[in-house]
């Protein structure tokens, strides 16, 4: 089983809202996933993006692949919070 860390839509028709969730690879996209570990809108301004950091950084530690997405949401995170302590 290949774990992966991605986006699940949800929300409305044009007003879209992901949940991060770590999941099996194949399954799909909005389907059953082993947990939910934060939540991206993408609709706010700036884009609000929110981790559960413990849970992310276990799956990470586990082997879960991100999508390249959810890489640049965490990268900008990790960014944020490098700025905000300087």
């Amino acid at each position: 089983m290949a774990v992966k860390i991605r986006l699940a839509r949800a929300g409305a028709k044009k007003r879209p809202y992901y949940h991060v969730v770590a999941t099996d690879s194949t399954n799909r996209r909005d389907g059953k996933f082993i947990e939910a570990v934060g939540s991206y809108d993408p609709t706010a301004q700036p884009a609000k993006v929110e981790f559960d950091d413990e849970r992310l950084n276990y799956w990470l530690g586990t082997g879960a692949q991100p999508t390249a997405t959810v890489a640049r949401l965490i990268r900008g995170r990790k960014k944020q919070a490098v700025e905000a302590k300087a």
